[in-house]
């Protein structure tokens, strides 16, 4: 039997994608959770946690030296924190925005492959 060696990085990336996927996939069968005084959807708390993975993802790429793998990352954290961002304070241009940094960061990548 090998042993499994874990980084701490990329475990934590890991750890918080898997979060938001379950916090999603469970989001039908569980009310809303206590945050703070607020009841927050597991959706939303999904959306969040994401985010989160997303910019942890952006400095974990980035000290291993993964540069498009750290932009990336960076961009599609800052595009899904405005489209989270956009319906939570009901702000359209938000998440319009969220929308062209999206289809942006999609485009550059595009543009980078080889």
């Amino acid at each position: 039997m090998t042993d499994l060696e874990l980084e701490a990085g990329p475990a934590a990336v890991g750890s918080l994608v898997g979060l938001a996927g379950l916090l999603f996939l469970v989001a039908p069968v569980v009310d809303p959770l206590p945050v703070g005084g607020l009841r927050v959807s597991p959706v939303a708390l999904s959306a969040v946690t994401l985010t989160a993975g997303f910019a942890l993802g952006t400095v974990v790429f980035a000290l291993r030296g993964r540069r498009l793998f750290a932009i990336a990352h960076g961009v599609f954290a800052f595009a899904w924190a405005l489209l989270v961002a956009g319906p939570l304070l009901g702000n359209g241009d938000l998440l319009l925005a969220g929308v062209v940094v999206l289809v942006a960061g999609v485009g550059f990548l595009l543009s980078q492959a080889r």
